[in-house]
């Protein structure tokens, strides 16, 4: 596997627009959110749009090296007969520097395993991709006490035979299932709690110093309202937005918190 090594700017907000924009909507957003969100280089922003948009993205940030970009999903086989996915090769080859794995619709709706998740993160690296490890508890989880429990084992399993170096080259997305598209939001209390049984269990599988060096992101209904108040919270590193992304002002005010 080849090691990748990387250091991503924090904090890192991120904005997944999931099964929205087109091409012509992806230019027409990029006209607005270039003239709203100044370049910077104290943050890292990156875009995930959905793999029919990613050239028209591509074009519209090309002279702004701040903005980068990432697929939505990719295949843990480099290739072969697949209809309908993407290697990651591939979408290194097309200037994706980051792969979202394991977001919550892939696995609830989707049904990936965590063994899914586990080879495409390996299948990011292995293409020189960020993997942005997405994981979260179920409100069933969360109400039976187990949130600890859930998002170690999505952790490790994700983690699962990489080598340290590789483990510290990725991103990590906490997502709990019950805060997405419900417009319910963590508390930042919830969200640091969260992110330090994870940043912990980094620290024992790659060393401390590593581990604080690994971004945490939350998502989870992240609105310009609450997203101070979540960046500010212990241990949380960046956002993963979803539908405040599809607007551009809305999401320039969340980038430029």
């Amino acid at each position: 596997m080849t090691t990748f090594a990387v250091t991503v700017q924090k904090p890192v907000i991120a904005g997944n627009w999931k099964m929205h924009k087109g091409p012509l909507e992806a230019r027409e957003f990029f006209a607005s959110f270039l003239s709203a969100h100044a370049p910077r280089d104290d943050r890292a922003v990156i875009f995930f749009p959905p793999a029919i948009s990613f050239a028209a993205a591509a074009e519209a940030v090309r002279d702004r090296p701040d903005l980068l970009l990432g697929v939505q999903n990719i295949h843990w086989e480099p290739k072969g007969a697949f209809t309908g996915e993407i290697s990651a090769a591939m979408a290194a080859e097309a200037g994706a520097a980051f792969a979202l794995v394991g977001h919550s619709e892939r696995r609830h709706i989707f049904k990936e395993t965590d063994e899914d998740v586990r080879r495409k993160t390996a299948a990011a690296l292995a293409a020189g991709i960020v993997p942005v490890i997405c994981l979260g508890e179920t409100i069933q989880e969360r109400e039976a006490g187990r949130v600890e429990e859930v998002i170690v084992r999505q952790l490790d399993a994700a983690l699962d035979g990489l080598a340290p170096s590789e483990a510290a080259a990725t991103l990590i997305a906490y997502e709990p299932v019950w805060a997405i598209g419900t417009g319910v939001n963590a508390t930042p209390e919830d969200a640091a709690h969260a992110h330090g049984v994870l940043r912990s269990r980094l620290a024992e599988r790659i060393g401390e110093d590593a581990a604080r060096n690994v971004p945490i992101l939350y998502g989870g209904s992240v609105k310009p309202e609450n997203a101070g108040a979540l960046l500010a919270a212990a241990d949380v590193d960046g956002l993963l937005v979803g539908g405040a992304s599809l607007e551009p002002r809305a999401f320039a005010a969340i980038a430029g918190v």
